[in-house]
């Protein structure tokens, strides 16, 4: 099957909606739903995404970008979400997708001698073999003259020593939309700007739902013998439809990010710190560090999270605590707030609530995933595909995903290993080939081809030099962008990695993109000013004292 999403395949995939019943219908185009679709769809059953807006559009595209186990749920006893958590890391590096999540090291400071040292190595130790051993390198602790060797930012008395130990990073909105794509791939029918409006019902059996193409209002009727729902913070939205009582809810918790350059702090690794709350990240991301996160109850609107100006102060207090020369607001470039779906429970405090999933059948035929974490997104799609496929009346296999590598995927340590030659054969400098192996694996080819067609591809974005215009022009052709926040936010991430949030790209963007999409002059303009009003929409958040100001300043723009 194609895993080209273009305009064509939705045009196609929207004209045969509803034509015939299908095994499953998945909603939500999260990682979890993502990944659920492309399970069902490797068991060779029939299978329909649909997403209300874009592939990650939510928590998806907004996490801290780690595959990791969670060194501190260790601390919290919870060997099992850690050990789950370490092996889908080590599948995810070695097998599902080298081409997109690749090791990163983070130093972890000691401030107390002799018992921090051996209470927090041996956790460790722990997280070294407990999920995947030799996954990773492992853990080394260093003297403080070593530790400083690597973080000289870090003021002298901000530690005694430091263990130094590896974890993963992924960009999250493009290993979404890949698992999307690979789903396609294995026959599953993906459509983004597809909206659930209700479930069709047979008695108090759910057998499909009624669906919207957001772009064009038109109304579909989807008839499915399972529905999975894998909405996250939308869960209790999902419960609504159904008018039962679900036997979990969903508590949203805040977290914010914020982007620096590069070159602003000396670092030669990632640091992880406590705070009274949590951790802080700092994690080393292309030219920028990201710094990161908080946790904060938030209750507010789920499509916009923000960062407030009382987050941003937050990270860079805790940051400064530390540093030689202190961060300020003008070294900020980018900013980012993210959801994560918590299961519900009876703790008033978010950063306690568990991080483990749960599946449910509220009412007969649709089942409920919840909670999780990023990291353990294929264990959470297999076990709602597992209890979809349970009395579904024909045979299903079992899940295959451990084994089955996304696109991109086969083919890339070999490219990898040989770039020097790959650029040559190109005609692209080692650093560009090197920066599209890392976003698109083996699938580089077609970016070639693209660029030999129309070499004027091979050009570096105004205001976005990291990225092509032939980028652009793929993120249309195959990964299903639709309008101008598609790509700016989640194919490329131009909004949060350049000072001007995208503003200067944006035109350059628009018109590559109008010119697959068919847009004229008056779309095109409008694309534009509405990621402008986002952006100002945002800034303004970003000024904002509290959470409901920052709310308020953000829904200003529709976008």
């Amino acid at each position: 099957m194609s895993a080209r999403l273009d305009s064509k395949y939705r045009t196609n995939a929207l004209n045969t909606m509803g034509d015939n019943e299908i095994d499953v219908l998945v909603i939500g185009g999260g990682v979890v739903g993502a990944g659920a679709a492309l399970d069902a769809a490797a068991r060779g059953l029939t299978v329909t995404l649909v997403e209300a807006r874009d592939f990650a559009a939510g928590t998806s595209s907004r996490s801290s970008k780690l595959i990791h186990g969670g060194l501190r749920y260790l601390e919290q006893l919870d060997f099992w979400l850690v050990r789950e958590a370490l092996k889908e890391r080590g599948l995810l590096l070695h097998r599902l997708a080298p081409h997109l999540v690749r090791p990163v090291s983070f130093l972890l400071p000691l401030q107390h001698r002799v018992w921090e040292r051996a209470y927090i190595g041996a956790g460790v130790a722990l997280y070294d073999t407990i999920g995947g051993a030799r996954a990773l390198p492992m853990h080394r602790h260093l003297s403080h003259t070593r530790a400083m060797e690597l973080a000289p930012a870090l003021r002298d008395d901000a530690m005694i020593g430091a263990i130094r130990y590896f974890d993963a990073q992924v960009d999250d909105a493009r290993h979404t939309m890949t698992i999307a794509r690979t789903a396609a791939q294995h026959g599953a029918t993906v459509l983004t700007r597809t909206k659930v409006t209700g479930l069709l019902r047979a008695g108090e059996r759910v057998i499909g739902a009624h669906v919207t193409d957001v772009e064009t209002g038109r109304e579909y009727t989807v008839r499915a013998r399972r529905v999975i729902s894998a909405t996250g913070v939308w869960t209790d939205e999902m419960n609504k439809m159904t008018g039962v009582d679900f036997p979990f809810h969903v508590r949203m918790s805040k977290g914010v990010h914020i982007l620096v350059p590069r070159e602003r702090l000396d670092l030669d690794t990632g640091l992880i710190m406590r705070t009274e709350k949590s951790v802080l990240f700092v994690i080393p991301w292309a030219r920028h560090w990201i710094i990161g996160t908080t946790d904060t109850d938030w209750a507010l609107d789920k499509n916009h999270p923000v960062a407030s100006d009382a987050d941003v102060q937050y990270i860079l207090d805790r940051m400064n605590a530390v540093l030689r020369e202190p961060l300020t607001r003008n070294d900020i470039v980018g900013t980012y707030a993210g959801l994560r779906p918590l299961l519900s429970g009876a703790s008033a405090d978010t950063a306690t609530l568990s991080r483990e999933h749960a599946v449910a059948e509220p009412v007969p035929g649709l089942f409920v995933i919840a909670g999780g974490k990023y990291t353990t997104y294929r264990v959470m799609a297999a076990d709602v595909v597992d209890a979809a496929v349970e009395g579904l009346g024909r045979a299903a296999a079992p899940s295959v995903t451990a084994h089955l590598p996304l696109l991109g995927a086969v083919g890339y340590q070999e490219l990898a290993a040989d770039v020097h030659s790959v650029a040559q054969r190109a005609g692209l400098p080692v650093a560009t080939v090197e920066h599209l192996l890392g976003r698109y694996g083996s699938g580089v080819s077609e970016l070639f081809d693209l660029i030999a067609a129309e070499p004027e591809l091979a050009a570096p974005l105004p205001g976005a030099g990291a990225y092509l215009g032939a980028e652009v022009v793929y993120a249309v052709t195959h990964e299903g962008a639709l309008h101008l926040d598609d790509v700016l936010t989640r194919r490329t991430r131009i909004s949060i990695e350049t000072a001007d949030r995208g503003l200067t790209a944006a035109p350059a963007v628009a018109f590559r993109m109008g010119a697959r999409l068919g847009w004229d002059a008056a779309t095109t303009d409008r694309e534009i000013t509405r990621y402008r009003e986002r952006v100002a929409a945002e800034l303004a958040a970003n000024k904002a004292a509290d959470d409901e100001s920052a709310n308020a300043a953000r829904l200003v723009a529709v976008a």
